[in-house]
């Protein structure tokens, strides 16, 4: 992704770009004459949703670093996956006088107050990856395509089944599979865009008996997991075995929209005599965000697959647009029709994301220096 250096940016503004005054990087004073702030003078407010996925602890280090190399000051927080802390984070980011905040919600419905603040103290507001919802006052968006990742996730169970080869032509596995569906947390808008895409992707085969939801559990209310806690996915999974599978037959596959809930499902599995490995009769398991913990369980033939979304790209181009905002542009957007919030269409950036499975772990991960090869080994970051 490309970056604008500091000189770069100061030259920009200094072309006639009005002087940011007062708390928001839009405020401007034209009878001043005073001179555009310097980078230095500006501070941007990063709010995490939580340290207990490695996946935000190293977007909030991402953001951090790649903003501090512009030039900025960060007031870099995480909630602990707690609303009323994440709330009161923003609102002190906002008293202190942030001049732009980059949002990743733990609840996209819970920040209406604190984003009405910082509207009228003309602060702008990038929602990072996570849809912010039911307000106007989102003013960009920065995200993977998050409907092709559930198609990802589907594509990637049905070809660890054998129903589709690597090529996405038809395998030579016909079923019927027994499989069993995992969501995210209804609170999030990307669980929807997931579970949207790999139900459009599986529900063909699910249609002419292909694949089976032995549980009946289909919608995303019954599949959805609150938080996208790993301890409540296992308890999900053990319940399934229990109610649904006592008669001696077995799940083959499962939908899984993250890792966590991957190693939880996996957990409840192994806990019930599947295993230890797929050759060893572990049902097909998918992923996503390549944890390293996770990494390890794909490279040792246990999870099937996760999705790559690199964080260093999606946090590369959090900053461009920071700096967009900033020097009072634009941001560049490449989707201004898909993700509407409740309230508008908000224009958004989105990247593109892999399938990791065990043979792609060298080329996409290693090799790209996002893990190394002793990481891989451990399962430690």
């Amino acid at each position: 992704m490309r970056r604008i250096t500091i000189a770069a940016m100061g030259a920009v503004l200094a072309l006639g770009l009005a002087a940011c005054s007062g708390s928001g990087a839009g405020s401007t004073d034209d009878s001043s004459g005073a001179a555009p702030k310097d980078p230095s003078d500006l501070t941007v407010g990063v709010a995490m949703p939580t340290q207990t996925s490695e996946r935000w602890i190293a977007d909030g280090n991402a953001v951090k670093a790649g903003l501090e190399e512009a030039g900025y000051t960060v007031d870099l927080q995480y909630a602990g996956d707690d609303i009323p802390t994440q709330q009161e984070q923003i609102d002190q980011m906002i008293t202190k006088g942030a001049d732009l905040l980059i949002l990743a919600s733990i609840d996209g419905t819970a920040l209406a107050t604190q984003l009405q603040a910082a509207a009228d103290a003309n602060i702008p507001v990038i929602a990072y990856d996570r849809l912010i919802r039911d307000s106007d006052n989102v003013d960009f968006y920065v995200t993977f395509d998050n409907y092709k990742v559930g198609v990802q996730q589907a594509t990637s169970l049905l070809t660890g089944l054998g129903i589709l080869n690597a090529d996405g032509s038809e395998g030579d596995a016909a079923g019927p599979f027994n499989i069993e569906l995992f969501a995210g947390s209804l609170d999030d808008n990307n669980a929807h865009f997931f579970f949207k895409g790999a139900m459009d992707t599986l529900q063909e085969y699910i249609d002419d008996g292909t694949l089976v939801v032995k549980s009946g559990q289909t919608d995303i209310e019954q599949a959805a997991t609150l938080r996208w806690l790993q301890e409540t996915a296992q308890k999900r999974m053990e319940n399934l075995l229990t109610s649904t599978y006592s008669d001696g037959s077995l799940v083959q596959g499962v939908l899984s929209p993250y890792d966590g809930l991957s190693r939880g499902i996996i957990t409840a599995l192994q806990n019930a005599g599947y295993g230890p490995a797929i050759s060893g009769g572990m049902p097909i398991v998918t992923g996503q965000d390549a944890e390293i913990a996770s990494v390890k369980l794909i490279n040792d033939d246990v999870q099937y697959s996760t999705i790559f979304k690199d964080t260093r790209k999606l946090a590369d181009q959090a900053v461009v647009s920071a700096q967009a905002f900033l020097a009072e542009e634009e941001p560049e957007a490449n989707d201004t029709e898909s993700y509407d919030n409740g309230v508008k269409v908000v224009p958004s950036f989105l990247l593109d994301s892999d399938v990791v499975v065990k043979d792609g772990i060298q080329s996409l991960l290693i090799d790209s220096g996002y893990w190394t090869e002793e990481q891989v080994a451990s399962g430690q970051a």
